[in-house]
């Protein structure tokens, strides 16, 4: 699976034509690579479970993220804030804090991922064909203190699933989240 290629003759990607990995609780819809806007961004809309956790505390190095709320309550883990959003707000994840978001409700929910600069994205392709050739090991694959290593961006993604765990808990308990991540 992967990214759909946009240029100023095929300008349009049709929701049809996409593909949406499953990464567990949230899958990745692939909507633009970083190749049409030079490296500086790229497009993930993430579609997740009732009360789905989406990854384990992370954070990143070399990218900000920046999710753009379609459908749901989003809560967010910033640091050591939590907020909330709902469809139209925009929150910001700056490189180098560390974070999780969630699915605040019982129904499914999905957000627009804006990653800049552009590379982090491959991640999402590289998980879904690892959990879907090995989905009993892919998984563990982002273990505690683990470093992800994808070919664009080698280095830009850490979880600390052992440092986070309390976190991870007490976010499972309050918001009665569903998180089947493995650490």
């Amino acid at each position: 699976m992967t990214f759909l290629s946009l240029s100023l003759g095929s300008p349009v990607v049709r929701a049809a034509e996409t593909v949406t990995g499953e990464l567990g609780v949230v899958g990745a819809r692939f909507i633009m690579a970083g190749d049409p806007s030079e490296g500086r961004f790229s497009l993930v809309e993430h579609p997740i479970v009732p009360r789905g956790l989406a990854a384990p505390v992370h954070l990143h190095t070399r990218e900000d993220e920046f999710s753009f709320v379609l459908e749901g309550r989003w809560g967010f883990m910033l640091g050591s804030s939590v907020v909330y959003a709902e469809p139209r707000d925009l929150v910001f994840k700056p490189r180098d804090v560390w974070h999780t978001f969630w699915n605040a409700t019982d129904r499914r929910a999905r957000l627009l991922e804006i990653i800049s600069p552009a590379g982090f994205e491959q991640l999402f392709v590289e998980l879904d064909e690892l959990l879907r050739t090995d989905p009993e090991n892919g998984g563990g694959r982002l273990g505690v203190g683990s470093e992800v290593r994808h070919r664009e961006r080698p280095g830009s993604h850490r979880t600390c699933c052992r440092r986070a765990w309390p976190e991870i808990d007490a976010l499972r308990r309050s918001f009665d989240l569903d998180g089947r991540w493995r650490c």
